[in-house]
């Protein structure tokens, strides 16, 4: 690939000091200004005759047609502002996240002409076909279906021919005007400009094919060894800043429910994998697609999900997944004040907040979370309720959370078309539970001791429902998890929670040596009977379960699981337990029978 030639966010100042003709700049200026001038009458007139709180909803939509009519980069503003609630109301949010980007196509020649000063030479030269129709037009640029030379199907996505000057101007007079209210309206307290300078970074990334294509070959090398997933490939020696030719893929979107059922695939099950998917990529490989609608995600003939358009990306690191898993434990355990303590740690507040203000309102929201109706689960009703407390408190909410919160949000919609009884929280959980403890994190094990015990007393429940969680995920390895156990047991993060344990179980094997000789001779005649039924084995083993901990309800009686239990007496921290369990269990027993 060609290096980029755009002027990119690192150009930033160069965008700011661009000059422009003074009568173009004078026209351009006029025209937004007009435009933003009569929504604001519009906006000022509801609020003198108190209808704004009615009319908002109205007043949504004619902003979203202001920012269509002002052209390329105003679309893409009111994307950006789609992604900033703690900017602007719910309902403007909700009409710009629906903002189709579509404009009528530009003409083959200035196509091919853009083309061949990017290729360096005329575009039948390197395309055996290129379908005289675009498949997609949009403000940036439009997709034709082409064949390459050597016979590959490619889609050859070009850029807009002069928008590049539009935009500069755009965002010149943007920065210009951010830069006044800024300092002259003072009952905005938003960095203003800091958001033009977003919306810079944000277009020209998208603009540049270039960092595309790296994004999907990013994507390819990360993910693409899946067998259920799909990355097209990207033809490094044709694609440049304005050109990309990637792979063309034959597939249908995922909502097209009727082909896919034709196909016999099943739609619940695709989404399925999407949002599994999706949870893969945030939890495991950091680097994340951040707009799978429906049009980015195909489902090809033979079932695989494959991914489109690679300009909209995010990453993220191993502290700021950690601190979003702790957050979701907090949720889920009703630790409220330390939930309001992650606010301040996910950057939505400053340090130095005083959060106890907070705590009342975090428990009325969230607070019967575990007994919640599927419609108050989802991503998008948890998040309209944290939208209510932005307002209120000023939070700041980094972009990158937003977007995650989108992806999910996203999906989530989808799934709940071909099923509504889909619940995003109790799917996501197993494989959420599954990393905690598999990661080896100290910070997710430091939450997830504080997730087991409360006032040196286990949270049986908890525990059971998250080792059932880990149970339920698809890569469950039990080997794999009794030995992430053990660690955990012997790690710092995990010293006083086995210290707990081995106290309860003993106390529980105290009990059982106080059990009648009758209980337990019935026992042993029924365990040594050829006729003894696997019922009751099983009876016995729960009443065993019951004395060395609730943690191993999610493990059933079986030859496998059996096998599994049997290598741990082969290993060290295992030994180690069984003899503080011991030990702790012979003193006991040895200073009943001195006080007898």
């Amino acid at each position: 690939m060609k290096h980029s030639t755009l002027p990119l966010p690192d150009n930033l100042a160069a965008i700011a000091n661009h000059r422009q003709p003074p009568g173009k700049l004078w026209s351009r200026r006029l025209t937004i200004l007009n435009s933003f001038l009569l929504f604001a009458i519009f906006l000022v007139w509801d609020w003198l005759t108190r209808r704004l709180q009615r009319n908002q909803q109205l007043r949504a939509k004619m902003l979203v047609q202001k920012l269509i009519q002002l052209g390329p980069t105003f679309i893409k503003l009111g994307q950006v502002l789609s992604c900033r609630p703690d900017l602007i109301p719910p309902i403007y949010v909700d009409e710009l996240t629906h903002l189709q980007d579509q404009l009528p196509p530009f003409s083959n020649d200035q196509a091919y002409k853009v083309i061949e000063e990017e290729l360096g030479c005329p575009y039948d030269q390197i395309y055996a076909e290129l379908n005289p129709e675009p498949v997609a037009a949009a403000s940036l640029g439009q997709v034709y279906k082409g064949k390459l030379k050597t016979g590959e199907i490619v889609a050859v996505k070009v850029q807009r021919p002069g928008i590049i000057d539009i935009l500069v101007l755009d965002i010149y007079l943007l920065q210009q005007l951010s830069t006044w209210v800024q300092k002259n309206v003072s009952f905005i307290h938003t960095n203003i400009r800091a958001l033009t300078d977003e919306l810079a970074n944000s277009i020209f990334k998208e603009m540049d094919y270039v960092q595309e294509g790296l994004n999907a070959q990013k994507f390819a090398q990360l993910y693409g060894n899946l067998p259920q997933i799909y990355v097209p490939r990207i033809y490094s020696a044709y694609t440049t800043s304005r050109v990309l030719t990637m792979e063309w893929v034959n597939g249908v979107k995922i909502t097209s429910t009727d082909v896919i059922l034709a196909q016999g695939l099943d739609p619940a099950d695709l989404i399925s994998l999407e949002f599994k998917f999706a949870l893969q990529q945030l939890l495991k490989g950091g680097f994340f697609h951040a707009d799978p609608h429906p049009g980015n995600v195909l489902v090809t003939p033979d079932g695989k999900l494959a991914y489109l358009d690679f300009g909209m990306m995010s990453e993220v690191v191993p502290e700021t997944r950690d601190l979003l898993i702790i957050f979701f434990l907090h949720l889920v355990t009703g630790d409220f004040p330390a939930l309001a303590q992650d606010l301040i740690l996910l950057e939505f507040l400053p340090p130095g907040t005083d959060v106890v203000p907070l705590i009342p309102k975090l428990t009325e929201m969230f607070g019967n979370i575990r007994e919640t109706s599927i419609a108050e689960l989802g991503f998008k009703q948890m998040f309209e309720k944290l939208l209510s407390l932005i307002y209120e408190y000023s939070w700041q909410i980094p972009k990158f959370y937003v977007l995650v919160f989108r992806c999910f949000a996203t999906i989530e919609g989808i799934a709940l078309k071909f099923n509504p009884d889909f619940q995003a929280y109790k799917f996501g959980y197993p494989y959420i539970a599954q990393w905690v403890l598999t990661n080896r994190s100290p910070v997710l094990w430091d939450a997830l001791k504080n997730f087991c015990l409360n006032n040196k007393t286990i949270q049986w429940e908890l525990v059971s429902d998250l080792l059932n969680g880990i149970s339920q995920s698809d890569d469950f390895n039990l080997s794999l998890t009794l030995d992430r156990m053990l660690e955990f047991l012997y790690s710092s993060q995990g010293n006083s929670l086995r210290n707990v344990l081995v106290n309860e179980v003993v106390t529980n094997l105290e009990k059982l040596s106080k059990e009648s000789f009758d209980e337990i001779m019935m026992w042993t005649r029924v365990i040594n009977t050829p006729f003894a039924s696997v019922t009751r084995l099983n009876e016995i083993w729960h009443k065993i379960q019951q004395f060395i901990g609730k943690f191993l309800l999610v493990v059933p009686l079986n030859f496998v699981s059996i096998a599994e239990f049997s290598k741990l007496f082969f290993r060290t921290e295992a030994q180690r337990l069984g003899q503080e369990i011991a030990n702790q269990l012979g003193r006991r027993i040895f200073m009943r029978f001195i006080q007898i």
